[in-house]
Protein backbone atom coordinates (compact mmCIF):
# COMPACT_ATOMS: atom_id res chain seq x y z
CA UNK A 1 0.00 0.00 0.00
CA UNK A 2 1.32 3.30 -0.75
CA UNK A 3 1.46 6.11 0.91
CA UNK A 4 -0.52 8.36 -2.06
CA UNK A 5 -2.93 5.70 -2.31
CA UNK A 6 -3.80 4.91 1.30
CA UNK A 7 -7.35 4.48 3.20
CA UNK A 8 -6.81 7.32 5.48
CA UNK A 9 -7.06 9.59 2.38
CA UNK A 10 -10.88 8.16 1.55
CA UNK A 11 -12.89 11.46 1.17
CA UNK A 12 -15.42 9.74 2.07
CA UNK A 13 -14.39 8.47 5.48
CA UNK A 14 -15.95 10.39 8.85
CA UNK A 15 -14.84 10.83 12.63
CA UNK A 16 -16.27 10.52 15.59
CA UNK A 17 -15.12 13.93 16.58
CA UNK A 18 -18.07 15.70 15.20
CA UNK A 19 -16.15 19.35 14.41
CA UNK A 20 -13.92 16.94 12.23
CA UNK A 21 -17.09 16.77 9.67
CA UNK A 22 -17.63 19.95 9.13
CA UNK A 23 -16.50 21.16 5.26
CA UNK A 24 -14.48 24.15 6.15
CA UNK A 25 -12.60 22.49 9.06
CA UNK A 26 -8.51 22.73 8.37
CA UNK A 27 -8.29 19.29 10.78
CA UNK A 28 -10.51 16.78 9.17
CA UNK A 29 -9.36 13.13 9.97
CA UNK A 30 -7.80 12.67 6.44
CA UNK A 31 -5.40 15.05 7.58
CA UNK A 32 -4.10 14.66 11.20
CA UNK A 33 -1.05 17.10 11.66
CA UNK A 34 1.47 16.85 14.63
CA UNK A 35 2.03 19.27 16.80
CA UNK A 36 2.51 20.29 20.76
CA UNK A 37 0.54 21.57 22.98
CA UNK A 38 0.15 22.06 26.87
CA UNK A 39 -3.46 22.07 28.83
CA UNK A 40 -3.89 24.89 30.56
CA UNK A 41 -3.79 24.80 34.23
CA UNK A 42 -1.03 24.25 37.03
CA UNK A 43 1.54 21.90 36.88
CA UNK A 44 0.76 21.19 33.04
CA UNK A 45 3.67 20.32 30.81
CA UNK A 46 3.81 20.52 27.34
CA UNK A 47 3.04 17.09 25.24
CA UNK A 48 2.67 16.26 21.84
CA UNK A 49 -0.55 15.76 19.92
CA UNK A 50 -2.07 15.65 16.94
CA UNK A 51 -5.21 18.00 16.07
CA UNK A 52 -8.66 16.58 14.71
CA UNK A 53 -11.67 19.45 14.19
CA UNK A 54 -11.78 21.55 17.08
CA UNK A 55 -9.89 19.08 19.40
CA UNK A 56 -6.40 17.75 20.02
CA UNK A 57 -5.57 14.45 20.18
CA UNK A 58 -2.89 13.77 23.29
CA UNK A 59 -0.39 11.11 22.14
CA UNK A 60 0.36 10.15 25.52
CA UNK A 61 -3.02 9.44 26.94
CA UNK A 62 -3.26 7.11 23.92
CA UNK A 63 -0.28 5.26 24.80
CA UNK A 64 -1.11 5.35 28.51
CA UNK A 65 -4.62 3.82 27.55
CA UNK A 66 -3.25 1.19 25.64
CA UNK A 67 -5.27 2.31 22.32
CA UNK A 68 -2.01 1.10 20.04
CA UNK A 69 0.33 -1.50 19.16
CA UNK A 70 2.52 -2.97 16.23
CA UNK A 71 3.96 -0.50 14.45
CA UNK A 72 2.37 2.52 15.12
CA UNK A 73 3.50 1.39 19.10
CA UNK A 74 6.79 2.62 19.07
CA UNK A 75 6.53 5.42 17.40
CA UNK A 76 3.71 6.54 19.49
CA UNK A 77 5.77 6.02 22.50
CA UNK A 78 8.46 8.93 21.06
CA UNK A 79 5.36 11.05 21.02
CA UNK A 80 5.50 10.76 25.30
CA UNK A 81 8.47 13.90 25.19
CA UNK A 82 7.65 17.54 24.76
CA UNK A 83 8.70 18.60 21.22
CA UNK A 84 8.44 16.25 17.67
CA UNK A 85 12.46 15.89 17.78
CA UNK A 86 12.35 12.14 18.51
CA UNK A 87 9.73 11.02 16.27
CA UNK A 88 11.15 13.00 13.38
CA UNK A 89 14.22 11.35 13.86
CA UNK A 90 12.36 7.67 13.07
CA UNK A 91 12.25 8.77 9.32
CA UNK A 92 8.71 8.80 7.30
CA UNK A 93 7.54 4.96 7.59
CA UNK A 94 7.05 5.12 11.63
CA UNK A 95 5.14 8.56 11.50
CA UNK A 96 3.09 6.88 8.87
CA UNK A 97 1.69 4.43 11.14
CA UNK A 98 0.98 6.21 14.04
CA UNK A 99 -1.47 8.50 11.51
CA UNK A 100 -2.42 5.06 9.96
CA UNK A 101 -3.38 3.95 14.09
CA UNK A 102 -5.08 7.23 14.60
CA UNK A 103 -7.53 7.43 11.83
CA UNK A 104 -8.68 4.27 12.78
CA UNK A 105 -8.74 4.98 16.54
CA UNK A 106 -10.92 8.46 15.37
CA UNK A 107 -13.09 7.26 12.33
CA UNK A 108 -16.78 6.53 12.59
CA UNK A 109 -16.99 3.85 15.17
CA UNK A 110 -13.35 3.51 16.18
CA UNK A 111 -12.28 2.37 18.86
CA UNK A 112 -11.26 6.03 20.54
CA UNK A 113 -14.60 7.23 20.88
CA UNK A 114 -14.87 5.33 24.61
CA UNK A 115 -12.00 7.35 25.61
CA UNK A 116 -12.85 10.66 24.24
CA UNK A 117 -12.94 12.10 27.76
CA UNK A 118 -9.44 10.93 28.55
CA UNK A 119 -7.66 11.57 24.95
CA UNK A 120 -9.40 14.93 23.91
CA UNK A 121 -8.60 18.42 24.67
CA UNK A 122 -10.32 21.57 23.15
CA UNK A 123 -8.03 23.73 21.57
CA UNK A 124 -9.58 25.98 23.31
CA UNK A 125 -8.32 24.56 26.85
CA UNK A 126 -4.64 24.23 25.00
CA UNK A 127 -1.52 26.19 25.12
CA UNK A 128 0.47 25.46 20.96
CA UNK A 129 4.04 25.83 20.98
CA UNK A 130 6.55 25.78 18.24
CA UNK A 131 6.42 22.11 17.19
CA UNK A 132 9.91 21.17 17.41
CA UNK A 133 13.32 21.88 19.16
CA UNK A 134 14.98 23.64 16.26
CA UNK A 135 18.79 23.48 16.05
CA UNK A 136 19.20 25.17 12.46
CA UNK A 137 16.74 27.28 10.79
CA UNK A 138 17.27 28.49 6.83
CA UNK A 139 15.49 30.70 4.61
CA UNK A 140 15.54 30.13 1.35
CA UNK A 141 14.35 32.63 -2.01
CA UNK A 142 12.61 30.35 -4.12
CA UNK A 143 10.03 32.27 -5.70
CA UNK A 144 11.73 33.53 -8.98
CA UNK A 145 8.32 35.63 -9.33
CA UNK A 146 9.59 37.26 -5.55
CA UNK A 147 13.08 37.26 -6.75
CA UNK A 148 12.21 39.04 -9.91
CA UNK A 149 9.97 41.83 -8.48
CA UNK A 150 12.47 42.84 -5.40
CA UNK A 151 15.04 42.67 -7.72
CA UNK A 152 13.48 45.24 -9.99
CA UNK A 153 13.00 47.54 -7.91
CA UNK A 154 16.66 47.69 -6.47
CA UNK A 155 18.23 46.83 -9.54
CA UNK A 156 16.00 47.73 -12.18
CA UNK A 157 18.58 47.08 -15.12
CA UNK A 158 19.56 43.70 -13.45
CA UNK A 159 16.78 42.32 -11.38
CA UNK A 160 17.52 39.04 -11.69
CA UNK A 161 21.03 37.99 -10.85
CA UNK A 162 22.58 34.95 -12.76
CA UNK A 163 23.00 32.56 -10.09
CA UNK A 164 18.96 32.42 -9.49
CA UNK A 165 18.39 29.57 -12.20
CA UNK A 166 21.23 27.66 -11.00
CA UNK A 167 21.04 27.73 -7.53
CA UNK A 168 18.33 27.53 -4.85
CA UNK A 169 19.89 30.94 -3.18
CA UNK A 170 19.42 30.88 1.14
CA UNK A 171 20.80 31.85 4.38
CA UNK A 172 21.21 30.66 7.53
CA UNK A 173 18.83 32.73 10.07
CA UNK A 174 18.39 32.58 13.39
CA UNK A 175 16.77 29.53 15.38
CA UNK A 176 16.63 31.24 18.89
CA UNK A 177 14.44 33.64 17.39
CA UNK A 178 12.00 31.01 16.14
CA UNK A 179 8.35 32.13 17.91
CA UNK A 180 5.03 30.57 18.15
CA UNK A 181 1.98 31.68 16.52
CA UNK A 182 0.21 34.27 18.24
CA UNK A 183 3.12 35.77 20.35
CA UNK A 184 3.80 39.79 19.86
CA UNK A 185 6.64 40.60 17.52
CA UNK A 186 8.72 43.90 18.82
CA UNK A 187 9.39 46.38 16.39
CA UNK A 188 13.33 45.95 15.87
CA UNK A 189 15.62 48.88 16.18
CA UNK A 190 18.31 49.18 13.46
CA UNK A 191 20.16 51.46 11.31
CA UNK A 192 18.84 52.35 8.09
CA UNK A 193 20.11 55.23 5.62
CA UNK A 194 17.77 57.41 3.54
CA UNK A 195 19.27 58.05 0.16
CA UNK A 196 23.14 57.22 -1.02
CA UNK A 197 24.55 59.96 0.73
CA UNK A 198 24.92 60.91 4.31
CA UNK A 199 25.52 58.70 7.53
CA UNK A 200 23.41 55.98 8.61
CA UNK A 201 20.77 56.63 11.64
CA UNK A 202 19.76 53.92 14.32
CA UNK A 203 15.93 53.58 15.43
CA UNK A 204 12.64 51.60 15.25
CA UNK A 205 12.17 50.43 11.49
CA UNK A 206 9.30 52.22 9.88
CA UNK A 207 9.26 49.76 7.07
CA UNK A 208 8.18 46.69 9.11
CA UNK A 209 6.99 44.05 6.48
CA UNK A 210 5.69 39.63 6.92
CA UNK A 211 6.77 37.31 4.18
CA UNK A 212 4.10 34.39 3.55
CA UNK A 213 6.23 31.17 3.51
CA UNK A 214 6.10 27.49 4.03
CA UNK A 215 8.44 26.00 6.30
CA UNK A 216 9.53 22.28 6.01
CA UNK A 217 10.47 20.03 9.05
CA UNK A 218 13.91 17.73 9.00
CA UNK A 219 12.82 14.52 9.64
CA UNK A 220 15.76 11.86 9.56
CA UNK A 221 18.65 13.22 9.31
CA UNK A 222 21.48 12.53 7.07
CA UNK A 223 25.68 12.16 8.10
CA UNK A 224 28.31 14.82 8.03
CA UNK A 225 29.85 14.40 4.60
CA UNK A 226 27.34 12.52 2.93
CA UNK A 227 24.59 14.46 0.49
CA UNK A 228 20.85 13.64 0.02
CA UNK A 229 20.21 12.77 -3.12
CA UNK A 230 17.70 14.78 -4.93
CA UNK A 231 15.33 11.36 -5.41
CA UNK A 232 15.27 10.41 -1.81
CA UNK A 233 15.08 14.35 -0.48
CA UNK A 234 11.50 13.91 0.38
CA UNK A 235 12.26 10.78 2.48
CA UNK A 236 14.37 13.45 4.98
CA UNK A 237 11.09 15.37 5.09
CA UNK A 238 8.86 15.05 8.18
CA UNK A 239 6.14 17.79 7.06
CA UNK A 240 5.48 21.02 5.98
CA UNK A 241 3.79 24.47 8.10
CA UNK A 242 3.40 28.09 7.94
CA UNK A 243 5.94 30.50 8.21
CA UNK A 244 5.99 34.31 8.75
CA UNK A 245 9.92 35.69 7.59
CA UNK A 246 9.16 39.21 9.57
CA UNK A 247 11.59 41.76 7.27
CA UNK A 248 12.88 45.31 8.48
CA UNK A 249 12.95 46.68 4.94
CA UNK A 250 14.42 49.76 5.32
CA UNK A 251 17.22 47.85 7.67
CA UNK A 252 18.03 45.16 5.16
CA UNK A 253 19.44 47.19 2.14
CA UNK A 254 21.59 49.09 4.21
CA UNK A 255 23.16 45.79 5.97
CA UNK A 256 22.59 43.15 3.40
CA UNK A 257 25.68 43.90 1.33
CA UNK A 258 28.43 41.98 0.99
CA UNK A 259 27.01 39.14 2.87
CA UNK A 260 23.50 39.43 2.80
CA UNK A 261 20.50 39.13 5.57
CA UNK A 262 20.90 39.77 8.94
CA UNK A 263 19.20 41.94 11.85
CA UNK A 264 16.77 42.68 9.43
CA UNK A 265 15.65 39.06 9.46
CA UNK A 266 16.84 37.99 12.94
CA UNK A 267 14.53 39.43 15.38
CA UNK A 268 11.35 37.04 15.50
CA UNK A 269 10.01 34.29 12.78
CA UNK A 270 6.69 33.02 13.74
CA UNK A 271 6.33 29.30 12.83
CA UNK A 272 2.87 27.63 12.58
CA UNK A 273 1.89 24.92 15.66
CA UNK A 274 0.18 22.36 13.74
CA UNK A 275 3.32 19.84 10.90
CA UNK A 276 1.08 18.28 8.22
CA UNK A 277 3.14 15.44 6.98
CA UNK A 278 3.94 14.55 3.02
CA UNK A 279 1.36 11.45 3.48
CA UNK A 280 -1.29 13.74 4.23
CA UNK A 281 -1.15 16.01 1.27
CA UNK A 282 -0.13 13.35 -0.97
CA UNK A 283 -3.74 14.13 -2.82
CA UNK A 284 -2.52 17.57 -3.67
CA UNK A 285 0.95 16.62 -5.26
CA UNK A 286 1.43 18.87 -8.61
CA UNK A 287 4.01 19.37 -11.29
CA UNK A 288 7.15 21.48 -10.46
CA UNK A 289 6.86 24.34 -11.92
CA UNK A 290 7.50 24.86 -15.40
CA UNK A 291 10.73 26.79 -16.44
CA UNK A 292 10.10 29.06 -19.11
CA UNK A 293 11.68 28.46 -22.35
CA UNK A 294 15.00 29.18 -22.71
CA UNK A 295 15.93 28.75 -18.95
CA UNK A 296 18.36 26.32 -18.24
CA UNK A 297 17.58 22.86 -16.74
CA UNK A 298 18.66 21.89 -13.24
CA UNK A 299 22.35 20.88 -12.85
CA UNK A 300 22.32 16.78 -12.43
CA UNK A 301 22.05 16.88 -8.78
CA UNK A 302 19.11 19.39 -8.27
CA UNK A 303 16.96 16.93 -11.48
CA UNK A 304 14.70 14.77 -10.40
CA UNK A 305 10.97 13.69 -11.79
CA UNK A 306 8.62 16.38 -12.12
CA UNK A 307 5.46 15.24 -12.39
CA UNK A 308 4.51 15.01 -8.78
CA UNK A 309 7.74 17.47 -7.16
CA UNK A 310 5.06 20.37 -6.35
CA UNK A 311 2.47 20.36 -4.05
CA UNK A 312 -0.50 22.30 -4.65
CA UNK A 313 -1.21 24.50 -1.44
CA UNK A 314 -3.46 27.71 -1.72
CA UNK A 315 -1.86 30.82 0.83
CA UNK A 316 -3.55 33.45 2.26
CA UNK A 317 -2.21 36.51 4.10
CA UNK A 318 -4.68 38.59 6.23
CA UNK A 319 -4.16 41.93 8.03
CA UNK A 320 -6.44 43.28 10.27
CA UNK A 321 -4.93 47.15 12.40
CA UNK A 322 -6.40 48.16 15.66
CA UNK A 323 -8.45 50.13 14.57
CA UNK A 324 -10.18 47.48 12.76
CA UNK A 325 -10.04 44.96 16.07
CA UNK A 326 -11.67 47.87 17.76
CA UNK A 327 -14.64 48.10 15.36
CA UNK A 328 -15.59 44.72 14.91
CA UNK A 329 -13.71 44.10 11.56
CA UNK A 330 -12.66 40.91 10.16
CA UNK A 331 -8.85 40.83 8.82
CA UNK A 332 -8.70 41.62 5.41
CA UNK A 333 -7.29 39.80 2.79
CA UNK A 334 -4.03 40.46 1.66
CA UNK A 335 -2.99 38.66 -1.07
CA UNK A 336 -3.53 34.85 -2.25
CA UNK A 337 -1.19 32.89 -3.85
CA UNK A 338 0.25 28.50 -4.44
CA UNK A 339 2.89 26.75 -3.66
CA UNK A 340 3.02 25.62 -6.95
CA UNK A 341 4.79 28.79 -8.24
CA UNK A 342 8.21 28.15 -6.39
CA UNK A 343 10.53 27.84 -8.64
CA UNK A 344 12.75 25.61 -6.56
CA UNK A 345 10.79 22.29 -4.80
CA UNK A 346 10.89 21.05 -1.30
CA UNK A 347 13.35 17.73 -2.51
CA UNK A 348 15.77 20.49 -4.14
CA UNK A 349 15.78 22.54 -1.57
CA UNK A 350 17.01 19.52 0.84
CA UNK A 351 19.34 18.24 -2.03
CA UNK A 352 20.86 21.68 -2.29
CA UNK A 353 21.29 22.30 1.51
CA UNK A 354 23.28 19.06 1.90
CA UNK A 355 24.84 18.90 -1.65
CA UNK A 356 28.52 20.02 0.70
CA UNK A 357 27.58 17.25 2.96
CA UNK A 358 25.89 19.14 5.56
CA UNK A 359 24.02 17.78 7.75
CA UNK A 360 20.77 18.23 8.34
CA UNK A 361 19.47 17.24 11.44
CA UNK A 362 15.52 16.12 13.13
CA UNK A 363 13.95 19.05 13.76
CA UNK A 364 15.44 21.56 11.43
CA UNK A 365 13.78 24.13 9.75
CA UNK A 366 14.06 25.04 6.00
CA UNK A 367 11.69 27.84 4.75
CA UNK A 368 10.74 28.07 1.54
CA UNK A 369 11.41 32.34 1.13
CA UNK A 370 8.26 34.68 0.39
CA UNK A 371 5.68 32.30 -1.81
CA UNK A 372 4.86 35.09 -4.66
CA UNK A 373 2.87 34.15 -8.01
CA UNK A 374 2.58 36.29 -11.33
CA UNK A 375 -0.17 38.65 -10.50
CA UNK A 376 -0.46 41.43 -7.98
CA UNK A 377 -2.90 39.83 -5.79
CA UNK A 378 -0.21 36.56 -5.28
CA UNK A 379 2.22 38.85 -3.62
CA UNK A 380 3.51 37.47 -0.75
CA UNK A 381 4.92 40.09 1.41
CA UNK A 382 3.83 44.05 1.34
CA UNK A 383 7.32 44.99 -0.10
CA UNK A 384 5.64 43.68 -3.41
CA UNK A 385 2.38 44.37 -2.58
CA UNK A 386 2.34 48.10 -2.11
CA UNK A 387 5.53 47.73 -4.50
CA UNK A 388 8.03 49.80 -1.93
CA UNK A 389 5.37 51.50 -0.52
CA UNK A 390 4.20 53.59 -3.67
CA UNK A 391 0.95 51.50 -3.68
CA UNK A 392 -0.66 51.58 -0.46
CA UNK A 393 -3.39 49.28 0.63
CA UNK A 394 -6.71 50.80 2.12
CA UNK A 395 -8.07 49.28 5.11
CA UNK A 396 -11.62 49.15 5.35
CA UNK A 397 -11.54 51.61 8.62
CA UNK A 398 -10.09 54.00 5.73
CA UNK A 399 -6.44 53.48 6.66
CA UNK A 400 -3.78 53.03 4.33
CA UNK A 401 -0.55 50.74 4.85
CA UNK A 402 2.52 50.72 3.36
CA UNK A 403 3.97 48.61 6.07
CA UNK A 404 3.31 47.78 8.99
CA UNK A 405 2.44 50.00 12.00
CA UNK A 406 1.94 49.27 15.77
CA UNK A 407 -0.82 46.79 16.43
CA UNK A 408 -1.24 45.49 13.04
CA UNK A 409 -2.02 41.63 13.32
CA UNK A 410 -1.09 39.17 9.91
CA UNK A 411 -2.69 35.91 9.77
CA UNK A 412 -0.79 33.74 7.30
CA UNK A 413 -3.73 30.57 5.98
CA UNK A 414 -3.24 27.41 3.74
CA UNK A 415 -5.12 24.97 2.54
CA UNK A 416 -5.28 22.21 -0.16
CA UNK A 417 -8.74 21.47 -1.78
CA UNK A 418 -9.61 19.22 -5.21
CA UNK A 419 -12.20 17.40 -6.51
CA UNK A 420 -11.98 13.85 -5.60
CA UNK A 421 -10.29 14.72 -2.30
CA UNK A 422 -11.15 15.96 1.12
CA UNK A 423 -9.76 20.04 1.83
CA UNK A 424 -6.95 19.83 4.38
CA UNK A 425 -5.50 23.09 6.00
CA UNK A 426 -2.34 24.05 8.28
CA UNK A 427 -4.05 26.22 10.35
CA UNK A 428 -3.13 30.06 11.12
CA UNK A 429 0.08 31.23 11.64
CA UNK A 430 -0.49 34.59 13.44
CA UNK A 431 1.14 37.60 15.08
CA UNK A 432 1.12 40.90 16.09
CA UNK A 433 3.32 43.87 16.47
CA UNK A 434 4.33 45.10 19.65
CA UNK A 435 6.03 48.63 19.76
CA UNK A 436 9.70 49.00 19.73
CA UNK A 437 11.28 49.20 23.05
CA UNK A 438 11.75 53.11 23.92
CA UNK A 439 15.28 54.95 24.06
CA UNK A 440 14.81 56.14 27.00
CA UNK A 441 14.51 52.79 29.09
CA UNK A 442 18.33 52.52 29.86
CA UNK A 443 17.84 49.08 30.83
CA UNK A 444 16.79 47.65 27.53
CA UNK A 445 18.22 49.98 25.57
CA UNK A 446 21.85 51.37 26.32
CA UNK A 447 23.01 52.66 22.75
CA UNK A 448 23.97 56.24 23.96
Amino acid sequence: MTAAGDRTHDPALRSWVASANAPDTDFPIQNLPFGVFRRLGAGARPSVGVAIGDRIVDLAAVVGRGLVSGDALLPCQACEDDSLNELMALGPAPARAVRLALSDLLREGGAGEAHAAEILVAMRDAELFVPARVGGYTDFYASVFHATNVGSMFRPDNPLLPNYKYIPIGYHGRASSLVASCAAVRRPWGQSRAGDAGPPTFAPSRRLDYELEVGLFVGAGNALGEPIPVGRAEEHVFGLCLVNDWSARDVQPWEYQPLGPFLAKNFATTVSPWVVTLDALAPFRAPAFARPPGDPPPLPYLAGAPERAGIAITLEAWLCSARMRDAGAAPMLVSRGNFTDMYWTIAQLVAHHASNGCNLQPGDLLASGTVSGPTKESRGCLLERTWKGTEPLTLPTGETRAFLEDGDEVVLRGYCERPGAARIGFGECRGTIAPAIPASRPESMNYR
